[in-house]
């Protein structure tokens, strides 16, 4: 049976994670073993927190994390999503994964809007054939909470969303995708996302 490992790295909320994935209908382990991350059909980074803090945590895993994509699918959630760029300004500039390019930023000041965007929030998708977002209708609403987001180029862009800026809510490259929103938490159309990335793998 398809396995897919949670990758434990002490920040995120992993049972939210768990079961989410669990009611789409996968196989999923929490796991901080290299040898299980590396064996699993497919793996998800989920987190909240500090970027530097998400990258220090991450630590010796880093590097298995990047080697296990050339063969299985990666889902990068909230955190999890940033930690796949290059780099992040949160903090002082700190080096990502390196799986997608692209810099996480913070949202302009002073647009009168509150930071951190929390809530509900539309999706335009940009890459209609994209199979993560199979069954997924025009401006479908997804639950966000974040302050900063990652500037990435159109051809990583899967979905935008608006606000204060246009940014890349979703993003993806070879095996690699990531959502800044939380799917776990988007109701039937987050489960909808994550059973395609299940039947991804």
């Amino acid at each position: 049976m398809t396995k897919i490992a949670i990758i434990d790295y002490g920040l995120g909320n992993l049972r939210s994670v768990i079961r989410g994935l669990e009611k789409a209908g996968a196989n999923a382990v929490i796991t901080s073993e290299e040898e299980e991350i590396a064996a699993a059909d497919g793996l998800v980074l989920p987190g909240v927190g500090a970027f530097h803090e998400g990258m220090d945590q991450l630590g010796p895993l880093k590097e298995i994390v990047i080697e296990a994509t050339r063969d299985v699918p990666l889902l990068g959630i909230c955190l999890g999503m940033q930690m796949l760029m290059d780099t992040s300004e949160e903090h002082g500039i700190h080096k990502g994964l390196g799986l997608i390019p692209g810099r996480v930023k913070r949202f302009p000041r002073g647009s009168g809007q509150k930071v951190p965007h929390m809530g509900w929030n539309s999706l335009v998708i940009e890459q209609v054939d994209n199979p993560l977002f199979a069954g997924f209708g025009k401006d479908e609403y997804v639950y966000f909470v974040h302050s900063f987001y990652a500037d990435t180029l159109p051809e990583y862009t899967l979905t935008s969303t608006e606000y204060i800026c246009s940014f890349s809510s979703s993003v993806g490259y070879k095996n690699t995708y990531g959502v800044q929103f939380h799917p776990e938490k988007s109701g039937a159309i987050g489960l909808c996302l994550l059973n395609n990335f299940i039947g991804m793998i």
